[in-house]
C-alpha cells in the first residue's frame, strides 16, 4: 500500500490505518475487500499527519501507540487541524483514562484488539456511513485546557466491554453541559464515574460539591443544598450559604436523588430550568452556573409512577443516563479490582493472592459490587496472618474449609497462638484492632472505618487491649 493515495475513484471511500504494525493496515483491506473502500496504511503517526495535509479521507484508523509516538497526542493534532474527519481510536492495552481521553478528544469511536471480525465491520460502516451524510456538519470544538489537563480518576479499574462502553460515554458527556444520571445497583462506582465526568470536563478547575440525599434528614437537606438566611428556624444563628452556591461555575453530584422529598423536588427543578434558588427563610433570587449529576440505585420510573418522584425532574435529570452494571455482569473485571485494592491498601507488605483467594474472588456473585470487594480485600490487609492472602482472609463466605476451625494455621492459628488464657474472641478482637491502626498509620477514625465499628467503639477496645499509644 502507498503511502500516497491517487485520486479515489467514484463512489470509492478512503480510509487511512496510521498504526507501527504494518501488517494492521493490510488486515483492514481484507475485511473490507468487499466494501467501495481504499485503504492506505502508514505506520508512523508524523506520517500520518503530512498526508492528511495533502489529501482527504474519509475515515481514520488510529492506534493510541504508534512506537514512541503517543496516539492521542496525534488524534489531537487532527481534531485540530481535520475537524470533520472521523477517527476511531484502537488499543490494545484498554484503560479507562484512554477510553475517556479519546471520545473527549472527539473520537467517532474507541475499539479494543484483537478485534472480533463481524463487530468490528459493523462498527466500520456505520462511520463511513456517517462520513458520507456529515458534509455540511460543523466541527466538535475542542475542550478547554482545563479539561484537557485532567488526570485519571483512582478506581477506575475495568476492562470488560460494559465499562468499555461507559468509558466512551464518560468521555463524550465530559466536554459538554447535559445533566447526567446516573443508575446502578449500590456499590457499583456511581460516584467515580461521576468524579470522572467531572475531572475530564472544561469545569475541572472549578469546584466539585458531593452531597448524600439519603444521608441527611429531610429537615436539614434544604438548608444544606440551597442554604439558609439567618432566623430562617430555630438555631439558624448566622447564615449559610448552600452547596448549589458553592459549586457555582462547577458540578454538583446529587446521590440517592431518588430519596430526595417532593417538596425540595420543586426547588432542584427550578434551579435546572433557570439557574435560580432562594435560601431557606429568604427572599432574594440567586442564581448558580451549576452541571447536576445525580445517581440512584431505585428505580425512578417506577417511583414517577407512584407519584412519589416528579416526572417532570426525572425527565430534566435523564438528559443522558448511564447505567452502570453490577460486578457480577463483569467478572472479568474482579481480579484486576480486587489488585487494585491490595496494592493500595498494603502498601507497606508484599501481599499477593493465592490461587484459591483469587478462585474464591472469581466465584463469588458480590452482591454488594465493587464496594463489598473493596471491603473484602481490606480486611485481608488487617487479618492476613501472612503475606499470601487466603480465602478465608477475605471473608468467612469465602473462607470455605480453609476458614475452618479445625485447621491449624492461618488465621486461626494465629489467634490461637495469642490468647494463652483461652480466650480467643479477645485475642482475634486484639489482634484487628492492632492491624487496623497499623494499617491506618494510628488514625482512629480511619481504623474505626476498617473494621466497621465507631469512633468511640474503638477507642473503648483500644483500652481494654492495653493499645493506647498504638493510635
Amino acid at each position: 500500500m502507498s503511502p500516497k493515495p491517487k485520486t479515489a475513484l467514484p463512489g470509492r471511500q478512503r480510509v487511512l490505518v496510521i498504526d507501527d504494525d504494518k501488517d494492521v493496515a493490510y488486515s483492514f483491506q481484507r475485511v473490507l475487500a468487499e466494501e467501495p473502500v481504499e485503504v492506505t496504511g502508514v505506520t508512523r503517526g508524523e506520517e500520518g499527519l503530512k498526508i492528511l495535509r495533502k489529501h482527504s479521507f474519509d475515515l481514520i484508523l488510529l492506534d493510541v501507540r504508534i512506537g514512541e509516538e503517543n496516539g492521542l497526542e496525534i488524534l489531537r493534532q487532527i481534531r485540530k487541524e481535520h475537524p470533520r474527519h472521523l477517527v476511531i481510536v484502537m488499543t490494545a492495552h484498554g484503560t479507562a483514562q484512554t477510553a475517556i481521553e479519546a471520545m473527549k478528544h472527539g473520537a467517532f469511536d474507541y475499539v479494543l484488539k484483537p478485534f472480533d471480525v463481524p463487530e468490528m465491520l459493523a462498527v466500520l460502516r456505520r462511520a463511513l456511513q456517517t462520513a458520507a451524510a456529515m458534509e455540511e456538519l460543523t466541527a466538535v470544538p475542542a475542550g478547554k485546557k482545563a479539561a484537557e489537563d485532567a488526570g485519571p480518576v483512582p478506581g477506575l479499574i475495568g476492562t470488560s466491554a460494559s465499562m468499555q462502553r461507559i468509558y466512551k460515554l464518560v468521555g463524550q458527556v465530559a466536554r459538554s453541559e447535559a445533566t447526567v444520571l446516573l443508575m446502578g445497583e449500590s456499590g457499583t462506582g456511581k460516584e467515580l464515574i461521576a468524579r470522572a465526568i467531572y475531572a475530564n470536563s472544561p469545569r475541572a478547575a472549578r469546584p466539585y460539591v458531593a452531597i448524600n440525599c439519603a444521608a441527611i434528614p429531610d429537615t436539614l437537606l434544604e438548608s444544606e443544598l440551597f442554604g439558609h438566611e439567618r432566623g430562617a428556624f430555630t438555631g439558624a444563628l448566622t447564615q449559610r450559604i448552600g452547596k448549589f452556591e458553592r459549586a457555582d461555575g462547577g458540578t454538583i453530584f446529587l446521590d440517592e436523588i431518588g430519596d430526595m422529598p417532593l417538596a425540595l423536588q420543586a426547588k432542584l427543578l427550578r434551579i435546572l430550568q433557570n439557574g435560580e434558588f432562594q435560601r431557606l427563610g429568604g427572599d432574594q433570587t440567586l442564581r448558580t452556573r451549576v452541571r447536576v449529576i445525580a445517581a440512584t440505585n431505585k428505580d425512578l420510573s417506577a417511583m414517577v409512577k407512584a407519584k412519589t418522584f416528579r416526572e417532570d425532574l426525572f425527565y430534566r435529570l435523564n438528559v443522558v443516563m448511564i447505567q452502570l452494571p453490577p460486578l457480577r455482569e463483569r467478572a472479568e473485571d474482579v481480579l484486576p479490582l480486587a489488585e487494585y485494592f491490595l496494592h493500595r491498601d498494603g502498601k507497606e507488605r508484599r501481599y499477593k493472592f493465592s490461587v484459591a483467594a483469587k478462585k474464591a474472588l472469581q466465584a463469588h456473585r458480590w452482591p454488594g459490587n465493587v464496594r463489598e470487594l473493596e471491603n473484602a480485600v481490606q480486611r485481608a490487609v488487617v487479618c492476613a496472618a501472612a503475606e499470601s492472602i487466603e480465602p478465608g482472609d477475605l471473608s468467612a463466605d469465602l473462607g470455605g474449609s480453609s476458614s475452618s476451625p479445625t485447621g491449624g494455621g492461618g488465621w486461626w492459628g494465629l489467634v490461637k497462638s495469642s490468647a494463652p488464657d483461652g480466650d480467643l474472641l479477645a485475642a482475634a478482637e486484639k489482634i484487628l484492632v492492632e492491624r487496623a491502626l497499623r494499617e491506618s498509620g494510628g488514625n482512629v477514625q480511619k481504623a474505626a472505618e476498617i473494621l466497621g465499628i465507631t469512633r468511640a467503639a474503638l477507642r473503648t477496645r483500644i483500652e481494654r487491649h492495653g493499645l493506647l499509644g498504638q493510635e
